[in-house]
């Protein structure tokens, strides 16, 4: 399984980059987690908007969908020219039906609803789901295939549950909107300190911050997440790619 990150900025992309996006690849399957502002200019990079198989949606904020409708219209556009994709997959939950009525564009996207209190099968992966402390519906994922897991926790603030969900987890891609000395819970994100604590409480192999802040020195999130966790621990940033 290997991940490569597309964007990783909260909010709104920096210059030249993009907000929430997650390629997650394996035997050959191409899933996009998320899909926010500036990731179908920024996926070009490493993979074309034909060749995904499915794209998964945590919630429906600006910075983690707004690029789903760019998408289906690149896909309709590569059909014009002749190389007709199939009919791609978007997995929203269905909580906001607005919103996941947007995920189906004619015959080139299809919307399809996960029961977050199932897990689903999408390609070679097995996904789990964990409703999130955020003010939308929002649900964070363990991916799994090939023995190995990716936790996902989307946008949240921290909650007791994830220590248990992200359990022994490869990855743990979590977000850190928040410096050590903030309170996330109002606006539903976590802080530096509460990432490092999660990962070590859940003996994760590695912590990646994600959804990060467009203020402050943002290598200070790794220092102070790493007064709580042992592990190896970095930023995201686009194009860190990770094999397991």
């Amino acid at each position: 399984m290997k991940l490569t990150v597309i964007g990783c900025w909260g909010g709104y992309p920096n210059k030249n980059e993009a907000s929430s996006g997650y390629l997650v690849e394996h035997n050959g399957f191409n899933l996009l987690i998320d899909c926010g502002s500036g990731v179908l200019s920024r996926m070009q990079n490493y993979i074309q908007p034909e060749q995904l198989d499915a794209v998964l949606l945590s919630h429906y904020h600006p910075d983690h969908n707004a690029d789903i409708g760019v998408l289906y219209h690149a896909r309709l556009i590569k059909g014009f020219l002749g190389t007709k994709p199939p009919v791609l997959p978007i997995y929203g939950h269905n909580l906001d039906q607005h919103e996941f009525s947007k995920l189906t564009y004619k015959n080139v996207t299809k919307g399809v609803a996960y029961d977050p209190e199932q897990s689903i099968e999408i390609g070679p992966f097995t996904i789990t789901f964990l409703r999130t402390v955020h003010p939308v519906p929002c649900f964070a994922m363990r991916i799994e295939a090939g023995g190995k897991a990716i936790v996902y926790t989307a946008d949240s603030a921290y909650k007791e549950e994830f220590v248990y969900f992200s359990r022994e987890a490869d990855v743990l891609l979590c977000e850190c909107n928040f410096y050590g000395h903030q309170n996330g819970k109002g606006a539903g994100h976590m802080t530096s300190f509460e990432t490092g604590q999660l990962a070590q409480s859940a003996k994760v192999q590695q912590l990646v911050l994600t959804h990060l802040p467009h203020y402050g020195e943002i290598d200070q999130l790794v220092k102070e997440a790493r007064q709580n966790y042992s592990g190896p621990t970095q930023l995201a940033e686009e194009g860190l790619s990770i094999s397991l």
